[in-house]
């Protein structure tokens, strides 16, 4: 009974819905009229863009688009006023949201020609310098290149246990690159936008959005690698406050790299950036920058892979050196650690960078690592692969090399003589031998003597290692008469002492 009479009474009406009807009430019907049919249209655009949900940790509040005027999409620029231009652009936006699978071309063609066409203009338009980047705008902008971009790729079945593309496989390419270049476009625009607010971009452009840009480094498609490079480096530049984010996140990817999968298809994109960016690290390097250089790009040169970026690799590498040429002595240690032994090809490139290295290292530097360093230089001039054997004869030929070992030629010397004279007396290869003449003449030419007491240590060598073998043979011959010895006595049943004192005399002998 108190309930029903309760429900007669009149209910209070809140001030916002007061004020709200004293608004309404007070506008004329044409105003009202407006403000209906605009409320129909922005229904009408709410119903088409239904937003496929993609895979993206960028989260965009809805609040971010609220009190925007919503405009038809599928009008022109040319064909609305200044003041609704903003309000356009941000429902092109929306409605390039939209995902197709392009996998089809016959399917959903027309609207696929539509949304690259949205696309298009949407770059026109932001090139001519019209549009003004409100938050509104750079979020609805930030959460369609989320939604075009950030994808999982499918796994790789590639027949190569080498990671990443490999030198002889063609590359594969997107089905939907005609409207992820578009969006590239576009972003890069954004980013490279002069009068860009980067206190508002950030909140958007923020580690998430980063760290899914990094994922696409991965993709098979090189064209999709490269616009991300320059996208990556525009950030890099405008964005001052993840910088630092950057660098960690991409030593992260290169640590699952080195020491986890050892694929990945966007480490070359990457070190090309990295090329850039350390040119510009301020004097004296940080310690940060330093670890980077012995845990990040020292192990790039384990792979198997390394071939596919070890340009961009040297390049970083020379770099460091540039800017503190103390460091060249450890990179020199960290080359010979993870020197390849059987695999030819590698070794060339490992002997091209080392050449490089050394072309900047000082006197001091070079004299930490050169006893280490010339042993192993001594094992390919020896290299029974004759393009290794080759390449290392040819580092003699660079003027700061040949001074860096006259210098230090009775340390260098005894380590590397022994396998020049080797290669005189046994290496198959014409073009080697020749090399090898050559040397022994520039050596001899720079110490004379010297080479004179190599070549004795050599010959005594010989000599104690004839004199040892001839010492075995014997050993072995009074074995064997011993052994003869005891099988004729047991078979003659007779029992024989067997001298074992003497025997194991002469063996140690």
């Amino acid at each position: 009974m108190i309930k029903q009479i309760l429900s007669k009474l009149p209910k209070k009406v809140p001030k916002s819905d007061s004020s709200d009807s004293s608004r309404s009430d007070s506008s004329n019907s044409t105003s009202f009229g407006n403000v209906f049919q605009c409320t129909n249209v922005g229904s009408t655009i709410s119903s088409k863009l239904n937003v496929v949900k993609r895979v993206s940790s960028v989260v965009f509040p809805a609040s971010m688009s609220a009190g925007v005027e919503a405009v038809d999409p599928c009008l022109s620029f040319k064909d609305v006023s200044n003041t609704q231009k903003q309000s356009l652009f941000i429902s092109k936006l929306n409605l390039c949201c939209k995902i197709y699978d392009m996998s089809d071309p016959d399917k959903n063609s027309t609207e696929q020609d539509l949304k690259r066409q949205t696309l298009l203009e949407l770059v026109d338009f932001v090139s001519s310098g019209s549009v003004k980047f409100t938050e509104p705008a750079i979020a609805a902008l930030c959460k369609m290149c989320a939604t075009n971009l950030f994808r999982v790729f499918p796994p790789k079945f590639r027949t190569s246990t080498a990671g990443g593309e490999t030198e002889d496989e063609e590359p594969m390419f997107d089905p939907a690159w005609s409207h992820l270049q578009v969006v590239y476009d576009l972003l890069l625009q954004f980013i490279n936008y002069n009068s860009l607010d980067v206190k508002v971009a950030k909140a958007h452009i923020d580690h998430a959005f980063i760290l899914r840009l990094l994922d696409l480094f991965d993709s098979e498609d090189p064209r999709e690698r490269d616009c991300l490079k320059t996208i990556l480096h525009r950030i890099y530049g405008k964005f001052m406050v993840h910088r630092p984010f950057i660098r960690k996140s991409v030593s992260n990817i290169i640590y699952r790299f080195v020491f986890e999968t050892e694929r990945h298809n966007g480490i070359a994109e990457m070190l090309e950036i990295f090329g850039s960016v350390i040119s510009g690290f301020a004097l004296p390097l940080k310690e940060e920058h330093k670890i980077f250089l012995w845990r990040a790009l020292i192990p790039l040169h384990k792979p198997k892979s390394v071939g596919i970026y070890h340009q961009q690799l040297t390049y970083c590498v020379i770099q460091f050196i540039d800017k503190d040429q103390r460091l060249a002595s450890s990179v020199i240690k960290g080359l010979l650690k993870y020197w390849p032994v059987t695999n030819s090809q590698k070794e060339l490139m490992f002997i091209s960078e080392l050449e490089e290295i050394l072309e900047m290292t000082s006197m001091a530097e070079f004299q930490k690592i050169m006893i280490p360093l010339f042993r192993r230089m001594a094992h390919c001039l020896n290299s029974s692969h004759y393009q290794v054997a080759e390449r290392a004869h040819l580092l003699w030929n660079n003027e700061h090399i040949l001074n860096l070992i006259t210098q230090n030629r009775q340390v260098i010397l005894p380590l590397v003589f022994s396998a020049l004279v080797h290669n005189a007396q046994s290496h198959w290869n014409q073009a080697v031998l020749n090399l090898t003449q050559n040397i022994r003449k520039m050596l001899s030419q720079m110490d004379e003597e010297l080479v004179l007491a190599c070549q004795r240590k050599i010959e005594e060598e010989d000599s104690g290692a004839n004199a040892a073998a001839e010492r075995r043979r014997v050993t072995w011959e009074r074995l064997e008469a011993a052994a003869a010895s005891v099988q004729s006595s047991s078979v003659g049943g007779g029992d024989v002492l067997v001298p074992v004192k003497s025997a194991t005399c002469s063996v140690a002998c």
